[in-house]
């Protein structure tokens, strides 16, 4: 028995190492082929409440970016920082193909994001 429950705290830490360990570069703009801003959290739901809450002061706030319009995932801080950097320092247009390959219709991913603690 002693065995089975360290397998299950060794489970349950690398679970909630797992879980702990999403980071999300975004892009969010205040209409289609509007203003956009790119970013990068590891809280992309509480992330989007803030942007649509308007709680920040800053790009986001001033420009009103509310709508999630792309979004992708890693488990490694060092390359969303990375990838953060690298699309912005992309052209307008390197951007709205990189949207558009996935979301052509620009609307808001926010509200039907996958549960991403499951």
């Amino acid at each position: 028995m002693p065995n089975l429950i360290g397998h299950l705290v060794l489970f349950l830490l690398n679970f909630i190492t797992i879980v702990k360990n999403n980071y999300f570069v975004y892009i969010i703009t205040n209409k289609p082929h509007g203003v956009l801003y790119i970013g990068m959290t590891n809280d992309l739901r509480g992330r989007m409440w803030e942007h649509k809450e308007s709680l920040v002061e800053g790009f986001s706030k001033k420009y009103k970016t509310r709508l999630l319009v792309y979004y992708e995932m890693t488990d490694d801080v060092k390359e969303a920082l990375q990838r953060e950097k690298q699309i912005k320092k992309w052209n307008r247009d390197w951007k709205i193909k990189l949207i558009e390959e996935v979301n052509p219709e620009w609307i808001d991913l926010s509200d039907n994001l996958p549960n991403f603690d499951a």
